[in-house]
C-alpha cells in the first residue's frame, strides 16, 4: 500500500483482503496448485475422527490466508457453518506452539509447517487439501510497476518458469537448498518438496472465476468490509497474452 513492493507472490486469499483495503495491486500469473501440501491437523490422541467432529471446537489458522479459505471450503463440503466452530487467528509459529501445548483442537496449515508438525508435534491428518484446494496462489505486482514494466515482468516470469521446471526434476537439490535457509531438517523439507506441484499458470477465465468465489465467500461471512470484483485487479487479456511464459 505504501509502494515499497513491486512484485511478489502469495496464496489466493491475501490479495482479496488487500484489494478490499484499497491496495493498488494486479494479478500477474497463477501458481500451480499443490492440494496435498495443506491439511487440517489434530493431536494424535484426539477424539476428533471426522470433519463433523470439529463442531464447537477451537481451530487455529492464519486469518486471511490460504488455510483460512481451505477451512471455509472444508466446512462447506461437510455442511458446517463458520459459526459452528471457534476460530483462533494465529500465525504459524504461534499456532504450532498452541497446538503442541494442547490448547487447540485442530490446526489448518500449509507446508513446510505441515510437514514439520507431522514429524515433530505428534499430529494426525484429519483431512488434506486434495479435492479441496484448486488454486495455488498468485504472482502479484503493483499496478504502477505492471503498467510501466511489462518487459521486466515477462522476463521475471520466464525465469520463474525455468526454475520451476528445473525444481520439478531436481527435488532433492531443492530440499537441500531450502532446508538450511528455512531452518527445517532435510527429511521434513524433502517431504514438503515431494508433494509440491511446480509451475506457472496463466490467468484465464477459470482462475478468475475461482478467485471471485474466494472474494464472495469472505464477503458473505463479513470478513471483508465490501464486495469486490477481482477483475478490477486483473490486466486485460491481451496484456496477459504478452506476459505469459511458455508453459
Amino acid at each position: 500500500n505504501v509502494g515499497s513492493i513491486d512484485f511478489g507472490h502469495t496464496g489466493e486469499s491475501p490479495p482479496i483482503f488487500a484489494q478490499a483495503a484499497g491496495a493498488s495491486l494486479t494479478y500477474i500469473a497463477g501458481i500451480a496448485a499443490s492440494p496435498a501440501g495443506s491439511a487440517v491437523l489434530v493431536p494424535q490422541n484426539s477424539p476428533i475422527k471426522t470433519v463433523t467432529d470439529l463442531k464447537g471446537k477451537k481451530i487455529a489458522f492464519q486469518k486471511g490466508s490460504s488455510a483460512h479459505y481451505m477451512l471455509l471450503q472444508v466446512l462447506d463440503k461437510f455442511k458446517l457453518r463458520y459459526s459452528d466452530i471457534q476460530p483462533v487467528y494465529l500465525p504459524p509459529a504461534d499456532a504450532r506452539a498452541a497446538f503442541v501445548k494442547g490448547s487447540l483442537d485442530a490446526w489448518v496449515i500449509w507446508d513446510p509447517f505441515y510437514a514439520a508438525t507431522e514429524k515433530a508435534a505428534n499430529a494426525r491428518v484429519l483431512l488434506d487439501g486434495k479435492e479441496i484446494n484448486k488454486q495455488g496462489g498468485y504472482y502479484l505486482a503493483s499496478r504502477k510497476f505492471a503498467t510501466e514494466n511489462p518487459q521486466t515482468i515477462k522476463a521475471i516470469l520466464e525465469e520463474i518458469q525455468k526454475l520451476e521446471q528445473w525444481s520439478d526434476k531436481n527435488r532433492q537439490a531443492v530440499a537441500e537448498t531450502l532446508a538450511p535457509a528455512l531452518g527445517i531438517d532435510l527429511e521434513t523439507m524433502k517431504k514438503a518438496t515431494n508433494r509440491k506441484t511446480f509451475g506457472v499458470v496463466p490467468i484465464d477465465e477459470n482462475l478468475i472465476g475461482l478467485q471471485q468465489k474466494v472474494a464472495d465467500t469472505f464477503y458473505d461471512l463479513k470478513l471483508i468490509p465490501k464486495k469486490i470484483d477481482v477483475r478490477e485487479a486483473m490486466l486485460k487479456p491481451e496484456q496477459y497474452a504478452a506476459l505469459s511464459p511458455k508453459v
